[in-house]
């Protein structure tokens, strides 16, 4: 165990665990287990507002169903805990003051009211508001008070935060393994909240301190983290941590699929009024006569899915309505990969479901959707890393042998459901039949068919290669636990001949009269009567493909014929050829 490398995931109790997080922790234990290091799960609630029970069991198990195990965190213990946040919270003051005490911090004691209506005041200028080091001087802070005031106010019990004085005309440099040299300006930066009113820290002042006494030696997170990372570098620099500062990695956003992925001619009216409504919702100041107008310019962009993007671009002919609604749809149909878009667009960016106060804040999970925990983790580990070879199908432990932050990108990942399906795909004609089995027995019971272990090993065993997802064995499939709803009538109407059911009958008897109802012997009988009778395959298979399973895609006849049985193929083919018949008449009639 290499004690010096010490990574940690730290996700925030605000609902459900997103794909973004799960892919961020997977980087972090592939290094970590790449390296012999340690991996620490520490959950960062210190935002109490924002805190939602029973996410953080969610996310407990999120990780326990990918596999992915810890070494230090709740539950598991550790010589660095709590690690909770909100358990840790006498901590963060003492490290508050010596901010404070330093000079690199200052008490602030403006109210909510003073700062919203510093906002207005530049918003009526149209300049944005920043507290930073200019309007700090015009503010209500130990920096523009009298030490005595400050005293004063102190001893009184005001309310106040504790913000970050961010030094002027400097250069914060982060040499980040995946982005290089970065720089950041501490002009443009804000004088950041460290301790809030209630005495809780925030993120930023509860993740330094908690990284240096954890002895974090890589910090390894989302893009969206970098902006704040000039900000904790000087809270390293303040504090005198500088030497032992954990080295930054920054992964690349997850961004929405292509729209041509997910605009179909059968989604599209719906995906439109959907569309349409949270642009009104959101723009509440656009008055309801605009909807149609929406909607039409909605169907028309739609019209060509490859080039949706492109014609969302700002024009100088374009009013204020459809102003707002292209910027609306610019950052809902393109950009980074949200939580609702799972909902919107039709799948899962969550591991498991999530039930939350409102259909709205409801997501189903990959888990839900059939996904194999290991063809989750493929499909991200490829979202964003490359091995620099041509596998795709990597195990757990062969993922941590090929992984390097080295061979992360830099540009965002696209999400592609359909690879996902792939990567699941793969994993399940891998995986042996008794643990599908194990895994569809709850969606057996719940659709209420009674079949034995051995008939389902049989079906499983037969659809697999067939399928994307679980489920799929039993909704493709269906046909091997309830009779067939409806037969594939364009090969009927293309190929079915009345005359030829004396001879496919003759063929069910001869079959029924076997000794061994099994497939070998059912395809060698099978080749015996055509050769006698001058038939081909055609003649024969693609009727009774339809007939047991209602399409000429099903699996492999005889096996099919052995699982179904004897009498279920009887009864079937009895069934179907009189509804073939009926297909045939019709189209004669027409």
């Amino acid at each position: 165990m290499n004690d010096k490398i010490r990574l940690r995931f730290a996700p925030s109790p605000t609902g459900a665990l997103h794909i973004g997080g799960v892919r961020t922790a997977l980087y972090n234990y592939l290094f970590t287990q790449k390296m012999g290091g340690t991996l620490i799960l520490r959950i960062e609630d210190t935002d109490q507002t924002r805190y939602v029970p029973g996410a953080e069991a969610y996310i407990l198990e999120s990780l326990r169903w990918l596999g992915m195990e810890f070494d230090e965190g709740p539950g598991i213990g550790g010589d660095f805990g709590p690690y909770r946040q909100s358990e840790r919270k006498s901590l963060y003051g003492k490290y508050a003051q010596n901010l404070i005490d330093s000079g690199n911090a200052y008490y602030a004691f403006d109210t909510a009211e003073e700062l919203t209506a510093m906002r207005e005041a530049y918003e009526s200028r149209k300049e944005t508001f920043r507290y930073d080091g200019i309007t700090r001087q015009e503010l209500n802070n130990s920096l523009t008070l009298s030490a005595e005031e400050v005293k004063t106010k102190l001893e009184n019990g005001d309310p106040y935060t504790i913000r970050l004085k961010v030094p002027r005309d400097e250069e914060v440099v982060i040499n980040d393994i995946v982005r290089g040299e970065v720089v950041f300006r501490t002009n443009e930066l804000d004088d950041k909240v460290m301790l809030k009113g209630d005495g809780m820290p925030t993120y930023h002042l509860a993740n330094i301190v908690d990284d240096h006494l954890m002895k974090i030696s890589h910090v390894v997170r989302g893009e969206e983290w970098l902006p704040s990372t000039a900000h904790h570098v000087l809270l390293y620099r303040f504090l005198g941590w500088e030497d032992t500062m954990p080295q930054f990695a920054h992964l690349p956003l997850i961004l929405k699929p292509s729209p041509d992925s997910y605009i179909t001619k059968e989604n599209k009216v719906a995906l439109a009024e959907r569309l349409v409504d949270e642009f009104f919702n959101k723009n509440e100041e656009i008055d309801q006569s605009y909807r149609s107008d929406a909607l039409a310019f909605l169907s028309q962009i739609f019209q060509d899915k490859k080039n949706v993007v492109s014609k969302l671009k700002i024009s100088k002919k374009d009013d204020d309505n459809k102003r707002a609604l292209k910027v609306f749809l610019k950052s809902n149909l393109s950009g980074k990969l949200s939580k609702r878009d799972g909902d919107r667009l039709g799948f899962p960016v969550f591991p498991l479901s999530w039930v939350g106060e409102t259909k709205e804040d409801s997501f189903k999970g990959f888990r839900e959707f059939g996904f194999m925990p290991q063809a989750m983790l493929n499909f991200l580990a490829f979202l964003g890393w490359n091995p620099g070879t041509e596998q795709e199908i990597f195990s757990l432990p062969e993922m941590v042998d090929a992984f390097s932050l080295d061979r992360i990108g830099k540009a965002g990942a696209r999400f592609d459901f359909d690879k996902a399906k792939w990567f699941n795909q793969q994993y399940l004609i891998q995986s042996d039949n008794a643990t599908l089995v194990e895994l569809l027995k709850p969606m057996v019971k719940e659709k209420n068919y009674e079949v034995t272990d051995e008939y389902l090993t049989a079906a499983v065993g037969m659809m697999k290669e067939r399928v994307n997802t679980l489920p799929e064995i039993i909704e493709t499939g269906y046909y091997f636990f309830e009779p067939v709803k409806e037969y594939e009538e364009k090969m009927i109407h293309k190929k079915w001949n009345p005359d030829r059911k004396t001879a496919l009958l003759d063929l069910k008897e001869q079959l029924e009269n076997l000794p061994d109802y099994q497939a070998e012997k059912l395809e060698a009988s099978t080749k015996t009567y055509l050769e006698a009778n001058g038939l081909s395959f055609g003649d024969v298979f693609p009727f009774y493909r339809i007939a047991l399973s209602g399409t000429t895609k099903g699996p492999a006849l005889f096996e099919m014929m052995e699982a179904l049985g004897k009498a279920e193929v009887e009864k079937r083919l009895l069934t179907a050829f009189p509804a073939f018949d009926e297909v045939f008449a019709t189209k004669t009639n027409s």
